[in-house]
């Protein structure tokens, strides 16, 4: 079993399997259990959060144990004080850390140092936690992974990163379009066997799922006009879902701004899946922390 989740590559093919198994069916048990009592769950957030930090002091509660949530102003992590010296001293203290950062080495010292298990709540190159959600959505709504055609259209960011990660691991074929400059690392669409599409209206077509993402991610407001300009064109409008079919699916793991990188009839529309994706990130924090923070072995 993985020590750590940094990123969906951490992962087996067949840990990632079954971390989904066991999401499925706490889902569907409305499951409260005991894999963290008398355990603490320590939360270091340097991004503000609604659905990270919600699912996962809901899934520690549910599972018995408790999260103390840590922001930037009370820690300076790397500026009040070095990652290694606040990993030493949590790890003297709880049994476990979620991590929601500026950049990934700083979720990756935590790991290092601290000498317990450190969950990726998001970095500025990696999300695995919402990667974990998408899938369960895709497996709830096509009753398998294997072989989906997922396109992906806007920002090459760290959500697309951990996409790909997991496409590769669960056999995902998946179809980027973004614009020239864009693009996802070329190692990481080579490990995915992914296709660059340019056109979105020709990347979405025949997709089972549409996923996009802001286009100006917390950090970047700076280059909000540059991007909106290059962007042009990438928005999900209820016309590109008509030319991917009526099979696709929308996926989106928000916040969403509306006339951007989509329109809210889509969000709101009969293909969207949005809001389960949002419900899944519970059930997966919850299988992620039995396993690694609980001891207890994922389904198989």
């Amino acid at each position: 079993m993985a020590q750590h989740l940094l990123e969906i590559a951490d992962l087996e093919s067949e840990e990632l399997k079954n971390i989904l198994e066991t999401a499925v069916y706490f889902k569907k048990s409305n499951y409260r259990g005991k894999e963290l009592e008398g355990k603490t769950i320590a939360m270091l957030f340097e991004k503000p959060s609604l659905r990270t930090r919600t699912t996962i002091e809901v899934a520690t509660l549910h599972l018995g144990g408790h999260a103390v949530y840590l922001d930037s102003r009370q820690v300076g992590l790397g500026v009040r004080e070095p990652v290694k010296d606040v990993a030493l001293n949590l790890g003297r203290w709880v049994e476990g850390i979620t991590a929601r950062v500026n950049k990934h080495k700083t979720v990756a010292g935590l790991a290092e140092h601290s000498g317990v298990p450190v969950v990726n709540a998001l970095s500025d190159t990696h999300h695995p936690l919402q990667a974990l959600a998408d899938l369960l959505t895709l497996r709830e709504e096509f009753g398998r992974l294997e072989g989906l055609r997922l396109a992906y259209v806007g920002d090459g960011n760290n959500v697309l990163a951990s996409l790909l990660e997991a496409a590769s691991l669960a056999g995902i074929k998946i179809i980027v379009s973004t614009p020239k400059g864009y693009e996802p690392p070329t190692e990481l669409m080579n490990r995915a066997g992914a296709e660059l599409i340019r056109d979105p209206f020709k990347a979405v077509k025949g997709a089972d799922a549409v996923y996009t993402d802001v286009w100006v991610s917390m950090g970047q407001e700076e280059e909000t006009q540059k991007r909106l300009n290059d962007f042009n064109g990438y928005t999900v409008t209820p016309k590109m879902m008509e030319t991917a079919g009526e099979q696709a699916i929308f996926l989106h793991c928000l916040p969403a701004h509306y006339g951007e990188e989509v329109v809210e009839d889509v969000v709101y529309g009969p293909q969207s899946r949005v809001f389960d994706q949002a419900e899944n990130r519970l059930h997966t924090v919850k299988s992620v922390l039995t396993g690694l923070v609980g001891g207890r072995p994922w389904f198989g």
